[in-house]
């Protein structure tokens, strides 16, 4: 199924209900928010929620979207890797890394792929010519 049309670029960055619903529980307890990508060092490759003041958005950070009213960041370099894909942002049961906001809570956040079809990525492309 594509997700675009002619007029209309697919996200980058989209969330499952349960995902939705936990994020605006987060934003209703710590006010905003945001998420960035982890690249693989301790805690492996997973979405990592902070108070937008506890996150320093670095000149190597790309955004790839706002989920659920909070921006969605990615190290550039990991960008490149993943940019014919859609990021999937859904939870999962168990703790997660204990430098998320959600830790704790019996539930972490998750990130699933799903590959652009040609008609999506030629969309995406439209900016860069």
């Amino acid at each position: 199924m594509d997700n675009a049309t002619k007029d209309h670029k697919p996200a980058r960055i989209v969330a499952t209900d349960e995902a939705l619903a936990f994020i605006a529980e987060l934003r209703a307890q710590y006010g905003e928010i945001l998420f960035c990508q982890s690249s693989g060092c301790c805690e492996g490759s997973v979405p990592l929620c902070y108070e937008m003041h506890d996150f320093h958005v670095g000149n190597c950070d790309v955004l790839l979207g706002i989920v659920g009213g909070a921006p969605f960041y990615i190290h550039k370099t990991q960008y490149e890797t993943i940019k014919h894909v859609q990021l999937i942002l859904g939870i999962a049961k168990g703790n997660g890394s204990e430098f998320s906001l959600e830790y704790g809570t019996g539930v972490h956040f998750v990130c699933e792929l799903r590959f652009f079809s040609e008609a999506e990525i030629a969309a995406l492309n439209e900016d860069s010519r």
